[in-house]
């Protein structure tokens, strides 16, 4: 079975988390939004995904960045200064008694959502919207699969492009993916994991949930960025790499690269660094441990370069976490 940087086990505790929902705490079975919601209407919104370690997001400043740019760009009011919604998103935590200090707190996701709010009709028109912005914050026990870490995940090129920014930004962290989906639909109908993309001018550009770099001789290779997201962990792990000697590129390179490197990793806020071990049926390099086998899609399949980064974006991690407080 095909399984992405997203999969997670089950967590019986995830049945009765409560939700913030527009600042009010609801049992997940009682948590809803309105069917005028501009989100669900529309996919009319934004949102960024927090990975939670000993009770903190992780790098929270960078995704908050990205979320209140995004929502400038639509014209969207947060109607929350940055201070009052980190402080909703540690109260959502604490609720759920997800605040660290020795709880079972290890592996928390929280997906916070923002739309433009209750419309007056089912309309595009964001004046029709009678209210303030919708704010949906939810926590889950969410942890990235160890097994994936060092299996890696297989890829396939669908034909849905990355798109130009005068049609829809990719920069744009909005709740309109279905380029995305349709994407992923691609890829898992052929038997691989996620989908690589290419931009519009046929080079790699990224994956449908994650980012995507290739390591060749030495160099690790990843798109311009000119039509993928502002992905926050994949400009960890380009500063990770200047700063430690490595050898880093932001260009544009083809497919045929991508067949000859010797190592391919995605990386994301969930799942961080993951090895990539096979891309349109091409086993791409011999990994660090040979007991990968692509008939059982079992083993190890990291290489030197992969290992090396893992071991630097858990540092980094550990660093951000150690020199964060909670919100007065």
């Amino acid at each position: 079975m095909t399984q992405g940087t997203q999969h997670s086990s089950e967590d019986p505790r995830n049945a009765d988390i409560l939700i913030s929902v527009n600042g009010v705490l609801k049992h997940r079975n009682e948590a809803v939004v309105s069917v005028f919601d501009s989100g669900f209407v529309l996919g009319d919104g934004v949102w960024e995904g927090f990975r939670i370690a000993q009770g903190h997001p992780v790098f929270l400043e960078a995704h908050l960045d990205r979320l209140y740019e995004g929502a400038k760009a639509i014209m969207l009011d947060i109607g929350l200064t940055r201070e009052q919604l980190t402080r909703a998103l540690y109260a959502t935590l604490d609720a759920n008694g997800m605040h660290g200090d020795g709880a079972p707190a290890v592996g928390v996701h929280v997906r916070l959502m923002v739309t433009r709010g209750v419309k007056r009709t089912p309309y595009q028109d964001p004046r029709v919207t009678v209210g303030p912005a919708t704010i949906v914050i939810i926590p889950e026990y969410k942890v990235a699969s160890p097994e994936t870490a060092a299996r890696g995940v297989s890829l396939y090129t669908v034909h849905v492009r990355r798109g130009f920014p005068d049609v829809q930004d990719p920069k744009l962290n909005s709740h309109s993916k279905l380029n995305c989906i349709t994407a992923c639909i691609q890829a898992y109908g052929a038997g691989a994991d996620e989908a690589l993309m290419l931009d519009p001018h046929g080079f790699v550009a990224t994956c449908n949930s994650t980012h995507f770099f290739i390591v060749r001789k030495g160099e690790v290779w990843t798109s311009t960025g000119q039509y993928c997201l502002g992905g926050i962990t994949r400009a960890n792990v380009i500063k990770l790499c200047r700063d430690n000697g490595i050898p880093v590129f932001e260009k544009s390179f083809s497919l045929t690269d991508v067949y000859g490197a010797d190592e391919a990793f995605v990386t994301g806020t969930f799942g961080g660094v993951v090895p990539v071990h096979t891309i349109d049926s091409r086993r791409i390099g011999d990994g660090a441990n040979t007991t990968y086998s692509s008939d059982t899609d079992s083993g190890d399949a990291r290489g030197p370069m992969v290992q090396r980064l893992q071991s630097l974006y858990r540092e980094l991690v550990a660093a951000d976490v150690a020199q964060r407080a909670r919100p007065a």
